[in-house]
């Protein structure tokens, strides 16, 4: 694995030994921040499941001010730690646990202009649903969060407040976007009634 852009362009990153992390391809990477680049400057991003954390360290490197990975296994943080390193730039927070547990409480880095969500493909899809309505409350408004997931799995139970894209097919791999949308009807109708009385 290496970094494929930005300004730790072409630093090779370690994985984790073991069967529970599942890199991201290059091509799913490089389509992936491609379609990203617009958001990525200045951005304070969130990694969840990270592994060893090139997800996170590729918006790094592109740009973005700040990533706050999560991971709950022993060897993955070990990788990250050492990728991070090896990235050798500032904005980093490691954060050790469990996803679900974690936007339970405050995150640093936060509230988040992009989040990268590299769950297992074997992930329970009732648990998905209850992390993507945990996560809402993390985001800024108009915040991007992409979700990767086997193809076959089909569309993820996106919560109220995440308006999703059109979802994109590489292989067995499918990536899902949505955005953070916040409606605020009433302001708008304290607007009108402004309006009217002048």
């Amino acid at each position: 694995m290496r970094i494929v852009a930005g300004a730790a362009k072409g630093r090779r990153l370690v994985a984790p030994k073991g069967t529970d992390v599942r890199p991201t391809s290059d091509r799913v990477k490089e389509a992936l921040f491609s379609s990203l680049q617009p958001v990525l400057p200045a951005a304070r991003v969130l990694d969840l499941f990270a592994g060893s954390g090139a997800l996170g360290l590729e918006a790094l490197s592109r740009g973005a001010t700040s990533v706050t990975f999560v991971e709950r296994s022993r060897p993955a943080r070990d990788a990250l730690r050492r990728n991070i390193e090896v990235v050798a730039l500032p904005g980093t927070h490691v954060v050790v646990g469990e996803a679900a547990t974690a936007l339970r409480g405050e995150l640093p880095g936060g509230p988040f202009d992009l989040v990268l969500l590299d769950p297992p493909y074997h992930h329970p899809k009732a648990a998905l649903a209850g992390l993507l309505e945990a996560l809402v409350a993390h985001l800024a408004p108009g915040a991007r969060v992409v979700l990767e997931r086997a193809a076959r799995d089909g569309t993820p139970p996106w919560p109220a407040g995440l308006l999703p894209g059109t979802p994109r097919r590489y292989g067995d791999t499918a990536l899902h976007v949505a955005e953070h949308v916040v409606r605020d009807g009433l302001d708008d109708e304290d607007d009108e009634d402004d309006e009217e009385s002048r």
